[in-house]
């Protein structure tokens, strides 16, 4: 009788050990459950979806492909456009300068013909210095303007140096006595430098 209470009689670890066994086999069946219910819905989805699914993407694809296409036509279409101004440009830009000299040619051929006949030399003076004035005033028109020099100190960006001579008076060093050249400006760019003598 002894030996059987024995055997009945459980340690309160094992009842422990039995009440949360059947807790995690609970837990464990309803991740299992879980897990098929996901693979389920997952599989739920029929070949007429995938399918579906497919020409979606593939007329997003074809509309995206007809956008770039179209953009890049558009690009080279303004690429070849520009080039051609500029072509335009570059072989009408004499065109402008050229038209407003016409009117002083015109004057420079009346004057040397008057310059046949005349005897007033400070008439035939007056003609030129006009026509002159005419042409810095187009020239300056356009952007163009002569580089100052006398009295100037001696710049390398703007004048070249084509000889030195010793400076009349100490202030004189260093700067230019004489221009033997007019160097030009065209919109702030040197396009000829003055030719200048330097005081040493």
């Amino acid at each position: 009788m002894k030996n059987n209470k024995k055997h009945q009689e459980t340690k309160p670890e094992d009842k422990a050990k039995e009440t949360q066994q059947p807790d995690a086999e609970v837990q464990e069946q309803k991740q299992e459950e879980q897990a098929t219910e996901e693979s389920g819905d997952k599989e739920e989805q029929t070949p007429e979806e995938n399918a579906g699914k497919q020409d979606d993407m593939e007329k997003r694809y074809a509309e995206l492909n007809d956008s770039h296409l179209r953009l890049m036509a558009d690009f080279d279409n303004y690429r070849k456009r520009t080039m051609r101004e500029k072509a335009d440009l570059i072989k009408n830009a004499g065109e402008r300068i050229i038209t407003e000299f016409l009117p002083i040619i015109d004057n420079f051929e009346r004057a040397l013909k008057t310059m046949e006949t005349a005897d007033d030399v400070a008439a035939v003076r007056e003609g030129v210095e006009l026509i002159y004035n005419q042409v810095m005033t187009m020239m300056k028109k356009n952007g163009v303007e002569v580089i100052e020099t006398e009295a100037k100190p001696f710049d390398t960006e703007l004048h070249e140096a084509i000889t030195t001579i010793p400076a009349p008076t100490p202030e004189m060093k260093d700067k230019i006595i004489d221009c033997t050249t007019k160097g030009y400006k065209m919109n702030d760019k040197v396009i000829r430098h003055a030719k200048v003598v330097v005081g040493a």
